[in-house]
């Protein structure tokens, strides 16, 4: 493995900023955890906290405040910003959040116009916004966090349904991070075998868990952040292997698994059935439209991305 980077920014200071940047403290991946909140007095505290962390670790990691501007010369930046909206929906709940959340990621991809390192976006719905940035930006290392948490969540399922060990499942969700995800199910194996999956209860478990832990805690934070750490993992070279982020492929930003090497990617689709193609194309569509829609609302705010 590498040496640790320079510094890793995170900005935002909430449930998933906060554990990510505990995360990087324990790691020791980086030499400088630099933090960034729309509220002044949650960066402070966050930092405060984060120098308890270490002093108690012992660790070699500083945590400091830092605006998203001093940023560029970050390895890597994590964009988690979420705007304080309520959402109600019952389906589609990460969609919610579209139009409340993009004026701030809109924002920040200004201000990180040109950064050439790798960004790490979060804040959904994530396929959006993660585009939304890589456009308003024109930063080329753009990536969406979201189906990893998916696929993760999918081999828990089966792994319990199957009476198997998690590691032996090997299956991807891909597509979009919400309700229509697409779950391989034709290319799934477990100990290299094709298997019959039940298709119901996974995409039953996939929608169902994530309010399970809103209901519980708020809201999710472990997971999106492990998903994260998988994420700085691999595009920062730190060691090789596959991720399912969301990236532009073939003109369309969906969530589909990379290969890394040495922290760079290589696309590994694996195969669909005519009814998993299908619903990759229902996704790709959906997402087209959200972002349509979003450019649309952002014109007539005055916030027309450029």
């Amino acid at each position: 493995m590498k040496g640790p980077v320079a510094a890793i920014g995170v900005i935002g200071a909430g449930a998933v900023g906060q554990t990510v940047s505990a995360l990087l403290m324990g790691t020791g991946w980086c030499r400088e955890i630099l933090i960034a909140s729309g509220s002044p007095s949650s960066a402070e505290a966050l930092v405060a906290d984060l120098e308890d962390m270490q002093q108690v670790l012992d660790a070699s990691v500083l945590a400091r405040i830092a605006h998203p501007a001093d940023m560029n010369h970050c390895a890597a930046v994590v964009v988690c910003p979420r705007a304080k909206f309520t959402n109600t929906a019952t389906t589609d709940v990460r969609m919610a959040g579209l139009a409340a959340n993009a004026p701030i990621v809109a924002s920040l991809a200004r201000t990180l116009a040109g950064y050439t390192g790798t960004t790490i976006v979060v804040t959904n719905p994530v396929d959006v916004m993660a585009r939304l940035f890589a456009e308003v930006s024109g930063c080329r290392r753009v990536y969406g966090v979201g189906s990893n948490t998916d696929t993760a969540r999918y081999r828990l399922t089966l792994a319990h349904h199957l009476h198997v060990p998690v590691d032996a499942i090997d299956g991807h969700v891909i597509g979009e991070h919400g309700d229509d995800a697409v779950v391989c199910a034709a290319a799934t194996r477990v100990a290299g075998l094709p298997v019959a999956v039940p298709l119901a209860e996974a995409r039953a478990e996939l929608r169902a868990r994530p309010r399970r832990i809103n209901q519980g805690i708020g809201r999710a934070r472990a997971g999106p952040a492990g998903a994260v750490l998988a994420a700085l993992r691999a595009t920062l070279g730190l060691a090789d292997g596959v991720v399912e982020l969301c990236v532009n492929h073939d003109d369309r930003w969906r969530g589909i698994p990379l290969h890394f090497t040495a922290g760079q990617p290589t696309v590994c689709l694996p195969e669909l059935d005519l009814s998993e193609a299908q619903r990759l194309v229902n996704a790709d569509n959906k997402l087209r439209a959200a972002y349509a829609a979003l450019r649309s609302h952002l014109a007539e705010q005055g916030e027309e991305p450029q």
